[in-house]
């Protein structure tokens, strides 16, 4: 098809932006252009010597980069507040060449590092500044709590949100001292490889930020095998691996997966407001949101008013190419991931599920295109009903009583994201609570969880380990150095004394101790 490439996107601009990737052997992956097919760039794929190169120079720079005062490398980050934030337009061009999304979910997804910055911008002076506690004898021994850089962060990055995650993992870790080697899915490196430009420009010394490219079982393990922590989004089966390899180099690693994410509708809810919330939340960024919702429960005395009204929504939904905000739904991530969603739509309609609207590829449209589609019938020894989709596909259920909806809720080996929608928000809020889910949104979908930067996210059961956001968010790069000083030799019986005499006085100090509250 013909589509006019935004006038950013010149091959030297993009040349420029992978010629930062190592490949002493000169492999390259023929990177395209989603919505046509059409090459943008050759991108360099590196070597496990390269990796490992990448590591000694991240190291390097590291150790200089940490020994600057936190007041000083804050600096780098205020000034790239305002750089992504002048140059959005130019990375939501990139985002949508290399991953086929429609503009509104590009353009929202480059303000997530400057929001994760300016969090950690007010956060981190406090999280990372060094505490002293008492020690075990007042007055005579201290103990002091020191946040350390880990080293060099891996960073495993998807596909879906290449820019965020491949950029705001980072910046939490750069602030507490560390040095990046970032691994950006092939298809979409230039997103990534454009912030850590910005970083640089904003003052981030060359070198502390390596990105290396290629295919992940050629790649991953000698990025795990030289990183000193490891943060990966992506598919459970790959975290598996990637924990495993993690414990067996002693490295600690952050997971966050997949996901089969519920949402419950209540009888009091607001029809016009769920089906907004349920239009973003199966066919925003085109389905391909680890937290987006791909199973929905209904209250069966309003089932069918749902439903109809969801599917007219649905089938008025406008989807195409374009790098403007014109369609309401751009395209899948590539062709291959196209013919995987297509897989499950098939196998639940071979199985006895119907399909409401959609359910077909758009080759009319682009090369990974495929309609917004709502099913029927979906049943547990179906593709869709267990396995996560990640494609505009949502299946609708009904229920009968408030715990039989939290219990086909709960009916799933994932954790990441819920939704409940309902007039009475205390009685939503108290529904929510019983499902089993690291982050439950009550009347939205997710973007009220994601967007609070404040509070902890991450999954539980089969959707992941540990959490971004938060304070977790930039403590879990830092290892804790404890301090101890004792000013007194007192910790022990003195020269002659009696040791039955000392434990008597040792004792009787810890009693006296505990009753005045001291310890």
């Amino acid at each position: 098809m013909t589509l006019q490439r935004p006038a950013s996107l010149t091959d030297d601009f993009l040349r420029g932006l992978v010629a930062r990737v190592p490949s002493s052997d000169g492999g390259t992956w023929k990177l395209t252009e989603v919505y046509t097919g059409e090459l943008l760039v050759e991108l360099p794929q590196s070597t496990p010597a390269d990796i490992e190169q990448a590591f000694v120079t991240a190291r390097a720079a590291q150790v200089e980069w940490a020994k600057r005062p936190l007041k000083q490398r804050l600096e780098v980050f205020k000034r790239a507040h305002t750089l992504f934030l002048d140059r959005a337009q130019t990375t939501t061009d990139l985002i949508q060449a290399e991953s086929g999304k429609n503009r509104r979910m590009a353009i929202e997804e480059t303000c997530d590092p400057p929001m994760v910055m300016s969090h950690y911008l007010k956060r981190a002076p406090k999280l990372l500044a060094p505490v002293k506690r008492g020690g075990p004898v007042p007055f005579l021994t201290t103990s002091t709590e020191i946040r350390q850089p880990k080293g060099v962060v891996g960073i495993i990055a998807p596909w879906n949100f290449p820019f965020a995650t491949g950029i705001s993992d980072s910046i939490s870790a750069l602030m507490a001292g560390n040095a990046i080697v970032l691994k950006p899915d092939n298809k979409t490196a230039l997103s990534p490889l454009y912030g850590v430009q910005l970083l640089e420009e904003a003052g981030l010394p060359k070198g502390l930020f390596q990105v290396i490219c290629g295919e992940g079982p050629d790649v991953g393990p000698t990025l795990i095998d030289n990183a000193n922590y490891v943060m990966f989004t992506g598919s459970t089966a790959t975290g598996r691996v990637i924990g495993e390899r993690a414990g067996r180099n002693l490295i600690g690693c952050c997971l966050e997966l997949g996901g089969k994410n519920p949402m419950i509708v209540l009888d009091d809810a607001d029809l016009d407001d769920v089906v907004q919330g349920a239009i973003f939340g199966a066919f925003g960024n085109t389905g391909q949101i680890c937290m987006h919702i791909e199973r929905m429960y209904l209250p069966e005395s309003r089932y069918a008013e749902f439903r109809d009204a969801f599917v007219k929504a649905t089938e008025a939904l406008s989807i195409g190419a374009a790098y403007d905000f014109g369609p309401d739904m751009g395209s899948l991530v590539s062709p291959d991931h196209m013919e995987r969603v297509k897989s499950h739509v098939d196998d639940a309609v071979a199985k006895g599920a119907t399909v409401l609207t959609g359910g077909k590829p758009r080759p009319d449209l682009g090369p990974a295109f495929f309609e917004p589609t709502i099913l029927e019938g979906v049943t547990k020894d179906m593709l869709a009903g267990v396995t996560e989709t990640f494609g505009p596909v949502v299946a609708l259920h009904s229920y009968r009583t408030v715990d039989e909806a939290v219990e086909l809720a709960n009916d799933t080996d994932y954790g990441l994201n819920a939704s409940v929608w309902g007039g009475d928000v205390a009685t939503a809020c108290q529904v929510g609570k019983r499902l089993e889910s690291g982050n439950v949104n009550v009347n939205d979908i997710l973007a009220t969880a994601f967007a609070s930067k404040g509070t902890p996210s991450g999954g539980v059961k089969q959707s992941g380990v540990g959490a971004r956001h938060g304070d977790q968010g930039i403590l879990k790069y830092t290892d804790v150095q404890q301090l101890a000083v004792l000013k007194k030799q007192v910790m022990g019986a003195r020269p002659g004394q009696d040791y039955d005499e000392y434990v008597k006085g040792m004792i009787g100090g810890l009693k006296m101790m505990r009753k005045t509250g001291i310890r």
